[in-house]
């Protein structure tokens, strides 16, 4: 379905979160653009996490909004899940199926037809070079080629917004690359819509958008080379050092 240009992907305007007394998010606002690659950057705690759980109705935001190309996640989640595709931290892939297996029983779950499976599955295996791999167990994947099938998954019913919660972690330099060449090509190629939420400083390029989220706060939102002209011109590592060290409690308290 098309979009109007001016309707974010995603909206997420004034949301806050609390676990009994500590506020995991407060505030939180921030718009993604079709075709757009963002990173998340926050160090552990900074909520990314959270923010994802209610992105992906995990949660039920208490406070503030979520929208997904207009639609209200609150009164309208079917609707507005249906657009999502999401990668999550953990590994969710069962090792002891095949990676067919794997995909179908997710198409499944999505409702899709077995014609729209089979095209599909088919599509994104190519896509991500495993093709020849399909009917080999996931125990026998890499660790990268385990993230790129989970990747495959997520995209198999058609979404336009795709969620990534720190998807290299444990993988080394090269495959961190190779999963990063691979979601930037969706965006390019498809128009995809990308979150993709991290705490190392070199996945997000020089091109992208960026949210620095810490404390469970915005302190910036926007494309890297502005944050890094507001400061002074200075790599995007420094200019994430001066916006989280201005933000830190009085005292020097981590």
């Amino acid at each position: 379905m098309a979009v109007p240009a001016e309707v974010p992907v995603l909206e997420v305007e004034g949301l806050s979160h609390r676990f009994g007394e500590r506020k995991a998010l407060d505030g939180v606002s921030f718009a993604i653009p079709a075709g757009r690659f963002v990173a998340l950057l926050g160090l552990n705690g900074a909520g990314k996490t959270t923010l994802f759980s209610l992105i992906t109705r995990l949660y039920n935001n208490q406070t503030g909004g979520i929208r997904v190309f207009g639609v209200d996640m609150r009164r309208h989640p079917a609707r507005a899940l249906a657009r999502i595709g999401v990668v999550f931290q953990q590994p969710t892939l069962d090792p002891d199926l095949t990676v067919l297996q794997n995909l179908r029983y997710h198409g499944g779950l999505h409702g899709l037809s077995s014609k729209r499976i089979t095209e599909s599955t088919r599509e994104e295996l190519t896509r991500i070079g495993l093709a020849d791999r399909a009917d080999e167990r996931v125990r026998s994947l890499s660790g990268g080629q385990r993230r790129r099938v989970e990747i495959a998954r997520a995209l198999l019913h058609r979404p336009d917004l795709l969620l990534l919660d720190e998807p290299t972690v444990g993988l080394d330099i090269e495959l961190r690359r190779q999963v990063l060449d691979h979601v930037h090509a969706l965006c390019r190629e498809r128009g995809l819509a990308v979150l993709w939420a991290t705490h190392l400083i070199d996945e997000a390029w020089a091109d992208d958008g960026v949210v620095v989220l810490h404390r469970g706060r915005v302190l910036a939102a926007g494309p890297v080379a502005e944050l890094r002209a507001e400061a002074d011109g200075v790599s995007l590592g420094e200019a994430f050092g001066r916006l989280t060290a201005a933000a830190a409690p009085r005292g020097g308290a981590p």
